[in-house]
């Protein structure tokens, strides 16, 4: 049985020229770049070389540039490390309903334990975040909004920049979690995201796991999240992962600045995978048809339950997803369906699709052929259905 892979908003393989860019740092180059003998300079000098190249293609300063771990190292630097800075400041913080859990189990915490106040701004039917409701949440001792750029289960495309300009407009601190926008919409530089703070992840675009970085526009200096050294200008503790780095910043310099995730191939795939669930009976597509992600395509299947239907899926040989991969197996409805309205039957029966560069119409024809027949089996509890 050949494997049909449409989770590339999970992760992606790491691409082999990326990997090959690793492999000087995993042998030749395994000095500490903070230690001050020859070998450790030399890693330094790697790693100081990297932090340029990183800075060149989001058209920012080096010293803008914090390598993480990934994407939810990067977001819980962003929302813990602005809040901590400025609570003299004040303790109102805004973020949006549809976040991935990387950022709403922050705001989470901030508000439980911290004594902070969060607004968590509503959504549309589609998914998108109003302009207009962020400004009226805006208050005196607002200190930080975090709104994502693009939503991991819908794929829905958040007017990001707009966002960003209110907030720098009333002198308030602007993160976007970026991670599904890399390497998958164009991008000219940092700054057209109007943020202060912006999360990226290096396996949603061909990198290595284990990778990323946050950017943290000058001359912003956040509380450090990790503590035990003064690696990364005392932004983020512990010895840089150097081979991890090297990765991360080769995918980038391959796969950002021409998106890795071609529009013009995806869009015809992802079009027929909301066709097909507009012909299903029961079956509802979820997000926005004009402000997505080329790559995404979300549904719902009333009397069904997402492990379920992924069971099926996967017995056919397609590999999906029923939303954030970070919540693999959870059996709560999506809180991203349910933000949108979705009742919390249907919430907990999503289907994401999501296309990449290996895609091909031959995988979609197999789903058209298959998925139609696992929607009715899940709904007939196993059962094929009656001619």
């Amino acid at each position: 049985m050949n494997t049909v892979y449409l989770d590339y908003n999970a992760t992606t393989p790491l691409d082999l020229e990326v990997r090959a860019a690793m492999e000087p740092y995993l042998g030749e180059i395994w000095g500490n770049p903070s230690s001050v003998h020859h070998l450790g300079v030399k890693a330094r000098a790697h790693l100081d070389d990297f932090r340029d190249r990183a800075a060149r293609i989001l058209k920012g300063k080096p010293s803008e540039v914090v390598f993480t771990s990934g994407g939810t190292e990067s977001n819980n630097l962003a929302v813990f490390g602005t809040a901590r800075l400025l609570k003299s400041k004040g303790r109102h913080l805004t973020t949006s309903t549809i976040e991935h859990h990387a950022v709403l189990h922050c705001f989470d915490y901030l508000e439980r334990k911290e004594g902070f106040e969060v607004t968590r701004l509503p959504v549309n039917a589609e998914g998108r975040v109003s302009l207009d409701d962020l400004a009226k949440a805006i208050r005196p001792d607002t200190t930080l909004v975090s709104v994502m750029a693009a939503n991991n289960e819908t794929g829905t495309i958040q007017p990001v920049a707009e966002l960003g300009a209110l907030c720098r407009e009333r002198g308030i601190l602007f993160h976007t979690d970026a991670v599904q926008w890399f390497g998958k919409l164009p991008f000219n530089d940092v700054e057209s995201f109007n943020a202060d703070l912006v999360s990226l992840c290096g396996h949603k675009f061909h990198g290595p796991r284990g990778a990323g970085l946050l950017y943290i526009r000058s001359p912003l200096l956040l509380d450090p999240v990790m503590l035990g050294g003064a690696h990364e200008n005392e932004r983020r503790a512990g010895t840089e992962n150097l081979p991890a780095i090297a990765g991360l910043v080769e995918a980038m310099e391959r796969f950002i600045p021409q998106p890795v995730f071609d529009a013009d191939g995806l869009q015809p795939l992802a079009k027929r995978i909301l066709q097909l669930a507009d012909s299903l009976d029961g079956v509802h597509f979820r997000g926005s048809r004009d402000h997505r992600l080329p790559n995404t395509v979300a549904m719902t299947v009333e009397g069904a339950d997402s492990i379920v239907l992924l069971a099926g899926l996967d017995m056919e040989g397609i590999c999906a997803s029923s939303g954030s991969a970070c919540s693999a197996g959870s059996i709560e409805p999506s809180h991203v369906m349910r933000a949108m309205n979705v009742n919390q039957a249907e919430a907990n029966a999503l289907l994401r699709f999501s296309l990449g560069r290996d895609s091909t119409d031959a995988d979609i024809r197999h789903l058209e052929s298959v998925l139609p027949g696992v929607v009715e089996r899940v709904r007939n509890g196993g059962r094929q259905a009656q001619p």
